[in-house]
C-alpha cells in the first residue's frame, strides 16, 4: 500500500468534489475513481473523510499555486489575473460545466464538527490570495492595494465560476476577467 496509492486517491477526491461536492462523494467513489485497493483508503486515512477531504483541498491548493506563481513570475498585472482564471475556463468547459472549484465546495460543506476542513480551505484561498498579490506588487500595483485586489480575483473568479456552471457558459467568468483587468492594470499605472 504505497504512497502512489495515496496520492491517487487524494487526487480523486480533488477530482469528485468539484463535481459531486464534499457530501456527495464517499470513500466507495474515490476507490473507484482512484483504482486503489479497497482496504487502503482507511489504512492511508484514518481520520476518515474529513482527513481525505483536507488533504484533497491542500492538494488542489497547491496545485492551482503552482499554476498562479508560475504565470505571474514577471508579468503584467494582467497575466495575474490570466493565471488564476486560465484553468477555471478549461475546468469548465472540459466538463460542460459539472465542474466547479473543490475548495469552494469543501468550504460550503464544511461543518462544525470538523473545523480542520474551515482552516485547510482558508489557507488555500489564502495561498491563491498571497500569490496573486505578490504578482501584482511585482507588476506596481501598491502593495495594500495588490493585496485588496488579490481577494477581489479569487472572490470574484470562485463567484463567476459558480455562475458559469448555472448558466451552462463561460461568458460570466469572460465578463468579470475583463474587468478584473482593466482593473489591475489601472491599478499597476499601465494604460489600458
Amino acid at each position: 500500500m504505497g504512497t502512489d496509492s495515496r496520492e491517487r486517491m487524494v487526487r480523486s477526491a480533488a477530482y469528485l468534489f468539484r463535481e459531486r461536492g464534499y457530501s456527495g462523494t464517499g470513500f466507495r467513489d474515490v476507490i473507484a475513481h482512484s483504482g486503489a485497493p479497497r482496504g487502503s483508503i482507511y489504512h492511508h486515512f484514518p481520520g476518515g473523510k474529513v482527513q481525505l477531504a483536507e488533504e484533497a483541498v491542500r492538494y488542489a491548493g497547491e496545485f492551482l499555486n503552482a499554476g498562479i506563481a508560475a504565470a505571474v513570475e514577471g508579468g503584467d498585472a494582467a497575466s495575474a489575473v490570466d493565471a488564476f482564471v486560465g484553468w477555471w475556463r478549461q475546468v469548465l468547459i472540459r466538463s460542460e460545466f459539472r465542474a466547479g472549484c473543490p475548495v469552494v465546495a469543501v468550504t460550503v460543506e464544511s461543518h462544525e464538527d470538523a473545523p480542520q476542513l474551515a482552516t485547510a480551505t482558508a489557507a488555500a484561498f489564502g495561498r491563491w490570495q498571497d500569490t496573486l498579490a505578490t504578482g501584482l506588487g511585482n507588476a506596481g500595483v501598491p502593495d495594500e492595494r495588490a493585496e485588496r485586489l488579490a481577494t477581489l480575483i479569487v472572490a470574484a473568479v470562485e463567484g463567476a465560476t459558480i455562475l458559469c456552471r448555472a448558466h451552462r457558459d463561460v461568458r460570466p467568468l469572460d465578463e468579470v476577467v475583463a474587468e478584473l483587468k482593466e482593473m489591475a492594470r489601472a491599478a499597476a499605472g499601465d494604460p489600458a
